[in-house]
């Protein structure tokens, strides 16, 4: 091992952040998958997208260039905290005993706490260069909107969240946050939409979906004419395109290291921060010959990738949002209430839907008790109390450090970190006093999934 090796951290300088985000779609060997109006279900208009986005988004969306510049304004404002630093989790490998050499890029750097400030700046950005007032949005564990809130704040541009109802009673520090930096917060579903009100009508005491969430935001933006749009923290395309600049750095970082990941990983619920730091280097797997894996991690309760079926589905609960080809459980799906409300979706990007289907990423489902255990591990031995989400990805790099220990193998592992855990306590809390479940998924629930999905007139 040589000595840059032994370096804990790995740095850049901020005239090193990316100025390019980069659009997995010009090199996938999947062909794009259309998107179908959810009232016709014909393939979508332009002008039903611009009923919630603006036009230089609805563009990314459909981009094939390989390289989209990132405007100078949004790069300012990434200064506050980027380039994120990557790290060599040198401690946590001698407590595993492992050969593996364990590397995460931290991304719970960033003033909001996540990596969902990645995307939510640009997307502020696009909406105010482009004449929108407000955007309305969802949340599930609070970091999208935290970081929409902010980012909104610094635009001058009205916020106004959907926070699933489970996070909004479990997690109320996040609302503050939101609060604090002006956004208006209601617990989802809410009183405040007629989606809302049908879905409490049922049940008073409604636990809430990020797919409920995502509806209410979108009802509200649809019917606001064209004064508000609608911000969303995941899934789509030009989401995971403004989150490659984790890659970005983390390619430059491994090069400092002096090594190059054997596997990336990253939890998933929608796909973001996953995508964020894996596509960069997916890319160098389709056009340099590399041989990385590429490892999404989920949670039982929430298995859309390894037990989902891959087929056209509504991006929400009540079925007013565009279809999407996906891995889904249904649009339907309520999860149980674990603490990584990020990952509490019933479906999967596009973009990593199609490459996990054609074999390029493997995938797997884990339970909230181990994902807590691993947390654990890996605060006591590097200092940083990662998110429920993050912990994750945690918990499948240990597992693959243990792999390369049994085998007796050197294996190189990069993880993404995607936040702290600092507002979780609560879940820490309930773990160390023996009142978590693991979360899981009923056969019945899945029964007939397929016939259930929507039917798409195809072109």
């Amino acid at each position: 091992m040589s000595e840059q090796n032994n370096k804990k951290r790995f740095d850049l300088d901020e005239n090193e952040i990316p100025r390019f985000w980069y659009n997995i779609s010009a090199d996938s060997p999947v062909a794009p998958t259309p998107v179908f109006d959810p009232g016709t279900k014909e393939p979508i208009s332009v002008e039903t997208l611009l009923k919630l986005f603006p036009m230089p988004l609805i563009e990314q969306e459909v981009s094939m260039e390989r390289y989209i510049p990132i405007p100078d304004e949004v790069r300012d404002i990434y200064k506050l905290y980027r380039p994120t630093p990557l790290i060599r989790a040198s401690r946590l490998e001698k407590v595993l005993q492992t050969p593996a050499h364990i590397y995460f890029k931290y991304e719970g750097a960033s003033p909001a706490g996540s990596h969902k400030l990645n995307s939510a700046i640009p997307q502020v950005y696009f909406n105010k260069i482009s004449g929108t007032k407000a955007l309305t949005t969802e949340t599930g564990a609070g970091q999208w909107g935290s970081a929409l809130a902010m980012a909104g704040e610094m635009f001058g541009v009205g916020v106004e969240v959907y926070m699933v109802n489970a996070s909004y009673l479990a997690k109320p520090y996040r609302r503050i946050i939101m609060q604090t930096y002006g956004a208006q917060i209601f617990p989802s579903p809410s009183e405040h939409t007629k989606i809302g009100r049908s879905y409490l009508e049922k049940d008073p005491n409604h636990p809430g979906s990020l797919g409920i969430a995502i509806s209410e935001a979108v009802e509200v933006a649809a019917e606001s004419n064209g004064e508000k749009k609608y911000g969303l923290g995941s899934v789509l395309n030009h989401v995971l395109l403004h989150q490659t600049v984790i890659g970005e750095e983390a390619l430059k970082q491994m090069d400092l290291a002096g090594e190059y990941p054997d596997v990336v990983i990253g939890c998933v619920g929608g796909g973001s921060n996953f995508s964020g730091l894996s596509f960069p280097f997916l890319r160098a797997n389709l056009r340099d010959g590399r041989k990385t894996r590429f490892l999404a991690v989920e949670p039982t309760s929430t298995p859309s990738l390894t037990r989902g079926v891959y087929g056209f589905d509504y991006g929400d609960s009540f079925g007013i949002v565009p279809i999407l080809k996906m891995y889904t459980l249904g649009s339907d799906f309520i999860p149980d209430p674990i603490h990584a409300g990020g990952l509490r979706y019933h479906g999967m990007s596009p973009l990593v839907s199609g490459l996990y289907n054609a074999g390029l990423l493997e995938a797997v489902a884990v339970g909230q008790r181990d994902v807590f255990a691993a947390a654990i591990q890996f605060a006591r031995a590097e200092g940083i109390l990662p998110a429920p989400e993050s912990a994750h990805a945690i918990l499948a790099a240990i597992n693959e450090a243990i792999d390369a220990r049994d085998k007796n193998e050197k294996r190189v592992i990069l993880f993404n970190l995607s936040g702290h855990g600092l507002l979780d306590l609560s879940a820490y809390d309930q773990y160390l006093h023996d009142g978590m479940i693991s979360g899981s998924v009923a056969e019945g629930q899945l029964e007939g999934l397929a016939e259930r999905l929507p039917k798409v007139k195809m072109p």
